[in-house]
């Protein structure tokens, strides 16, 4: 029998979560937005609620959360500040490859002091050349004595610049394509690393990105996740669990979007009535609902087949792409609902216009989430 109801400890999760986004995130949102500063105390008091490092088991000192509990997180985080919210899930993409194919002995080295204090790391794995082409990366990582080196360039990569903990993804041969993948945790401090500038960006502003230069960087053997070559399988794993994650995210900035203009729509005044009383508003309003209705039920799905130990591949890179697409959606008519007032900045709905569009974009575009369905489909057919 199906059950859309949450448990008592989701319930509790979720209201936590929510409160922690309306009291501390959109009280301060505009402000990091327009200043483009990181928020790092802000963070910190997220981390002291519990509500970073969702993917770390209890075994390794984490809370123990499910995948369902942890989308429940990241959606009102994000309801909050997208751009917040990226930064905080920055954590569990980078620290999943290390829970999914990370030894016991790498798990409690690099998880648990995730959990002792506040840290952040990054996931290296877009280059300046190479996107949506993942196999194609040229950062090398060669084999040398009882170490691995380093070589080659990595860009957009979230919490760059105030990461304890780089997990990079490199290869020992580029001619291998996504069979000489490789995965490598990195201490930022290591010689040889320069880490660039943070880019200025339309939006997500205040979540740092940066590009990342690697020159012959020596990382002992003991840091590679799984073996030479595991590195595709190890990333393809931990996309299904962070998709999810990101989907969540556009379903929460959805909502918020949702919300403001349904507030708005019965505030504002036009020809003698309040224009929620106008039916072009009304279906703007109706068609916001059923996107965040079927957005957050693909979300759900997504989480709950990994709960289950099942391939969640499809339902999550529909998850994304239909949320991502939807959010974009949801936020550009709360703009046009707002009309005027919702191109100033001095109005919520033009920043959440500008944080969605990179929804669309990052952890895996829209367009890589249909080649991604369609190759789950025609494969198992």
């Amino acid at each position: 029998m199906m059950n859309f109801e949450y448990t008592i400890e989701q319930k509790e999760i979720r209201e936590m979560a929510m409160k922690f986004a309306r009291n501390e995130m959109m009280t301060v949102a505009t402000e990091f937005d327009l200043s483009g500063e990181f928020p790092k105390s802000l963070f910190e008091k997220a981390w002291s609620h519990g509500l970073i490092n969702t993917c770390i088991p209890e075994e390794y000192g984490g809370v123990g959360f499910s995948a369902v509990d942890s989308v429940i997180i990241s959606e009102c985080l994000s309801y909050g500040c997208m751009g917040m919210n990226s930064s905080i899930m920055s954590n569990d993409l980078a620290l999943l490859p290390i829970v999914i194919g990370g030894t016991h002995e790498q798990k409690e080295k690099f998880l648990r002091p995730f959990t002792e204090s506040y840290k952040i790391a990054s996931f290296c794995l877009t280059e300046p050349g190479n996107g949506s082409d993942a196999a194609g990366i040229k950062t090398t990582i060669k084999k040398d004595g009882d170490d691995f080196i380093v070589n080659g360039e990595k860009m957009w990569i979230t919490n760059a610049g105030f990461a304890d903990l780089f997990i990079l993804y490199g290869t020992s041969d580029p001619s291998l394509k996504h069979k000489g993948i490789t995965t490598i945790i990195i201490d930022p401090k290591t010689e040889g690393i320069v880490i660039g500038k943070s880019e200025k960006k339309m939006g997500h502003r205040c979540s740092d990105t940066r590009g990342i230069t690697f020159n012959n960087v020596r990382v002992p053997k003991e840091n590679i996740i799984g073996k030479v070559g595991d590195g595709w399988a190890i990333a393809m794993k931990t996309l299904d669990h962070s998709r999810p994650l990101v989907a969540a995210s556009a379903l929460g900035g959805a909502q918020c979007a949702l919300d403001h203009s349904v507030n708005y729509a019965k505030e504002r005044v036009q020809f003698n009535t309040a224009i929620a009383n106008h039916q072009a508003i009304q279906f703007m309003i109706s068609n916001m609902v059923i996107k965040v209705e079927a957005s957050r039920l693909l979300v759900t799905k997504a989480a709950w087949l990994l709960d289950k130990g099942e391939s969640n591949t499809k339902v999550a890179s529909s998850a994304k792409a239909f949320a991502a697409d939807a959010c974009m959606e949801i936020c550009t008519d709360a703009v046009q609902i707002y009309g005027g007032y919702g191109y100033s900045v001095e109005y919520p709905v033009e920043k959440l216009m500008r944080d969605a569009k990179l929804i669309q974009i990052y952890e895996g575009t829209s367009q890589i989430q249909r080649i991604v369905i369609a190759k789950e489909i025609f494969s198992r057919s």
